[in-house]
């Protein structure tokens, strides 16, 4: 176990208010730690083999100004499983920041509400805030790579020791960054990307292949500097977007972050054949929105299908006056399920929305990404001021069933990645797992739920030695992965 003697992240801004994303279930935990001798109420399935990850924010030096809950250092906690026994561990992603501020002593970066004059260095695009590789998870060839939200160096990782291995730069090929939610396609081994900036070229997207190397890229052009999040692939095609939701670019000029959402255009959607050159790009438009997290996408006939959880109010809605009031406005997600249908043949978009429920960070059996799929699992997300996941969801797409899981008064979870069971059959052959912390009484658990059955409840629930904050991605890496 490593113990850091200095103080957590203080929570108390410089206005006086308390920043809530400091506090509670969002503070910061100090100790890396390994345990393996956990109370387990329930029994863990002998057919759950692999390991459960989760990255998130968890700041390690006090740095001046006003704190984003976005801003903490990358750490991510795992839980694996082998034959009906369990083992947890956290680790702080190492990235090159954190390792210079820890030479350093005290932080060296701003957060992005403050100004970044003065940060000693910026990405390879060129945006100017601290790469902290805290947002999600992706397995590829045997590691796991730490993204971070806007774009960024892949952080590999080992999926069993958390140790961090170094910046992914996929055989010295990748000459810029990559946006926080690449997607692989298990049954060719590639991985899809792209990076983004406020400079030329606007959007680039490209093709590591299964030996590990980008030996496809193409620049897509755009009518101005974009906020994408995230992409969907197919079988043989790549979805991005172009959505209007961008930077004030007064607002930056000044040294501020500041959006703007633009009712007035169009959302936009390149649909480009995987290897596709830039004049094979095909734009299809819908109505104005943003999208964080897509669920999936697949071909049917000559269309294709994307789902994706839409958000309904893009731009920031102040929950109390003052900084931390925008603060709090702009990590709101209201957000549905939506489906889009992109016709290749006419050109045009159906789209339809197809729940009413608030639910966000979307997980799929990864095996079948890129393929059709019945099943998503998604989070609930609270009415509250703080980002909150107060249960899971599982929709089924060819009855229109939708299962719930609500995690009780007070518990608040993580996204939960489908764990296929040895010898899964299918989709919902397998289970969820989940980190929930209780705010009650500052403990944290994983819940392990049958997929089929949310209904059920957990079948057996591991309790945590540490608190496990809340955060954001997960995935999910089987034993035959691991191998």
């Amino acid at each position: 176990m490593t113990t850091f003697e200095e103080p957590s992240a203080v929570a108390v801004e410089q206005n006086g208010e308390d920043n809530p994303y400091l506090l509670g279930i969002f503070a910061p935990v100090r100790d890396e730690i390994t345990a393996d001798d956990l109370e387990v109420i329930g029994e863990i399935p002998r057919d759950l083999n692999g390991v459960y990850l989760r990255n998130g924010p968890n700041r390690r030096f006090d740095a001046p100004g006003r704190y984003h809950w976005f801003d903490g250092d990358g750490m991510v906690h795992a839980m694996a499983f082998e034959n009906g026994t369990a083992r947890y561990r956290n680790r702080w992603v190492r990235t090159r920041a954190l390792a210079a501020e820890e030479a350093a002593g005290h932080a060296l970066w701003s957060g992005v509400m403050e100004s970044p004059r003065g940060n000693p260095v910026g990405t390879a695009r060129g945006l100017p805030f601290k790469d902290s590789a805290n947002t999600d998870l992706i397995h590829h060839r045997g590691r796991v790579l730490a993204t971070w939200y806007l774009c960024g160096q892949p952080m590999s990782m080992d999926p069993l020791s958390l140790e961090t291995i170094g910046a992914e730069d996929f055989l010295g090929t990748l000459h810029g960054d990559v946006m926080a939610h690449p997607k692989v396609d298990e049954h060719t081994g590639e991985l899809m990307w792209f990076d983004y900036g406020a400079r030329d070229p606007l959007l680039r997207y490209g093709v590591v292949n299964a030996e590990g190397a980008i030996d496809h890229e193409v620049e897509i052009d755009l009518p101005g500097p974009r906020l994408p999040h995230d992409m969907a692939i197919t079988e043989n095609f790549s979805i991005l977007m172009d959505l209007p939701l961008t930077q004030d670019p007064a607002a930056a000029r000044r040294g501020r972050y500041k959006i703007g959402f633009d009712r007035s255009t169009p959302s936009r959607f390149a649909v480009v054949p995987r290897r596709g050159a830039a004049s094979e790009v095909r734009w299809f438009e819908a109505e104005p929105c943003y999208i964080y997290h897509v669920v999936n996408a697949w071909e049917d006939a000559r269309t294709i299908v994307m789902d994706v959880c839409r958000v309904t109010r893009p731009e920031p809605v102040p929950t109390r006056p003052g900084p931390l009031g925008k603060l709090l406005g702009y990590l709101r997600l209201d957000a549905r399920l939506h489906r889009y249908v992109f016709d290749l043949d006419s050109g045009t978009t159906t789209e339809s929305q197809l729940d009413d429920a608030n639910t966000e960070f979307p997980s799929i059996d990864a095996r079948a990404c890129g393929r059709p799929t019945r099943y998503a699992y998604n989070v609930h997300i609270a009415d509250a001021e703080t980002v909150r996941f107060d249960g899971l969801l599982r929709y089924d797409r060819v009855t229109g069933e939708r299962q719930h899981h609500w995690f009780g008064p007070g518990r608040f979870g993580s996204e939960a990645p489908f764990a296929p069971r040895d010898g899964s059959t299918g989709e919902d052959d397998g289970y969820l797992v989940t980190f929930v912390t209780d705010e009650r009484d500052d403990r944290s658990e994983v819940q392990i739920l049958d997929a089929s059955d949310l209904a059920a409840g957990p079948v057996a629930r591991v309790l945590l030695p540490q608190r496990v904050p809340l955060g954001f991605h997960a995935t999910w890496v089987r034993a035959d992965q691991l191998r």
